[in-house]
């Protein structure tokens, strides 16, 4: 191995493990934080269920409308100064949002900066970009398993800390303080993130200078199987909708099964972790099996199964119960993010990159957008119950779409 080759493979993975670690924080730090903001808005004011139903949806919604908005000028900036900027960028500036979103003192406040951060966010879909340049084809579906595992793991790990801390500081200090400390301690971590990337992440990328860039409708046309790359997009938003319309209404869902008791913030992160303890127990393993049989065969198993759990999860009266149904999500889920990314990575030309996963960061964030307010609205107009039916048909309806657009022949497997 030459000296050169031997620098590559040492600063790949160094920036490989920095990067994972910076995904697992940002993760963390967001689940520390948004499974709670319902319980949180429900504490600045007097407002009715329909108000704190739509407002815990629209500070959920925020973040992504905005992201589906400089999505494709933070890509096209990607492709001219690398991904590793744009981690910085992220981080940096969640670092300065969510510890001013703890000082809320009203929910249009938390909605307005929940716009902001996501104006400046991205760091784990720009991190997950990078790695895909950085790596090597073969080893594409197990470190994109890796990079969702890391934001998944923060996802199993905030929410049960968030819970804690929410608890502890709300019976010490009393008030909206116990969900105000969580804002602050995550604040200071994507500090610490934005440090560790500056300094530990190493890009060999070679800029596109804007002359030099091809329009995005050129792009679109050399690639592969336009088709398919346009059912990862649409696959991207309905699972990422499938996601968030559960989101914002889990703690006041577990709440309505638990009337009275005192500790339901902790027992509602425990619901809203077990998908990512699902998510990290199985990522690996299917990471491996993506690269042997294709991610195509991978999405679609995934797609059916989180389909038939969400039926289960509508019609269940105990919280442990739905824990245990959300684990066995995240496991599917191990299986529908990382293979729709996988198939873009292995289907886009290194050059491209940064515009095609933005796109799909847009797509994504749209699926949020659409999730929060489907969620908090089905749940404000009728009831719990039927956001998990609606969501369960949401998965169904992207396995057929899989079926119908997404051959076998159009990825390389």
């Amino acid at each position: 191995m030459s000296k050169g080759t031997s620098n590559l493979s040492k600063n790949w993975h160094r920036s490989f493990y920095t990067l994972w670690l910076g995904s697992f924080i940002t993760g963390m730090g967001y689940s520390m934080t948004m499974p709670f903001i319902s319980l949180f808005i429900s504490d600045l004011g007097s407002y009715s269920k329909l108000e704190i139903n739509l407002y815990s949806g629209l500070a959920f919604a925020m973040t992504f409308i905005a992201q589906a908005i400089v999505s494709p000028f933070w890509g096209s900036l990607a492709d001219q100064k690398g991904r590793r900027l744009m981690c910085m960028r992220a981080s940096g500036v969640m670092a300065l949002t969510i510890t001013l979103t703890g000082l809320a003192p009203n929910a249009i406040y938390i909605v307005i900066m929940r716009f902001i951060q996501g104006s400046f966010s991205g760091y784990i879909n720009n991190a997950t970009a990078l790695m895909a340049g950085e790596t090597p084809h073969e080893r594409s579906g197990w470190v994109m398993s890796q990079m969702m595992t890391a934001g998944t793991a923060g996802n199993l790990v905030g929410p049960l800390l968030g819970g804690a801390l929410s608890s502890f500081f709300g019976n010490l200090l009393g008030g909206a303080w116990g969900y105000r400390i969580p804002f602050f301690i995550t604040g200071f971590l994507m500090f610490m993130v934005f440090l560790g990337t500056t300094f530990f992440v190493k890009e060999h990328f070679t800029p596109v200078s804007r002359e030099k860039m091809k329009p995005m409708q050129e792009i679109m046309a050399s690639l592969p199987s336009i088709q398919l790359i346009v059912a990862m997009f649409i696959t991207t938003m309905l699972v990422q909708s499938a996601t968030m319309s559960i989101d914002p209404i889990v703690s006041l869902y577990v709440k309505s099964m638990m009337p009275g008791s005192k500790n339901v913030a902790l027992i509602a992160g425990i619901v809203a972790a077990t998908p990512g303890l699902g998510t990290m127990v199985a990522a690996s393993k299917i990471g491996h099996k993506m690269d042997e049989i294709g991610p195509l065969k991978v999405l679609r198993l995934g797609l059916i199964i989180g389909a038939i759990l969400f039926a289960p999860m509508a019609v269940t009266n105990s919280p442990w119960v739905l824990a245990g149904l959300r684990f066995l999500l995240g496991i599917a889920s191990a299986a529908m993010m990382p293979a729709a990314q996988t198939v873009l990575t292995l289907n886009t030309p290194s050059e491209s990159f940064g515009r095609i996963f933005s796109y799909n960061q847009s797509f994504q964030a749209i699926g949020a957008v659409l999730g929060s307010l489907l969620g908090s609205g089905i749940s404000g107009f009728a009831n719990y119950e039927a956001v998990f039916w609606v969501t369960g048909f949401t998965l169904l309806l992207n396995f057929l779409i899989i079926l119908i657009f997404a051959s076998k022949k159009s990825t390389p497997r």
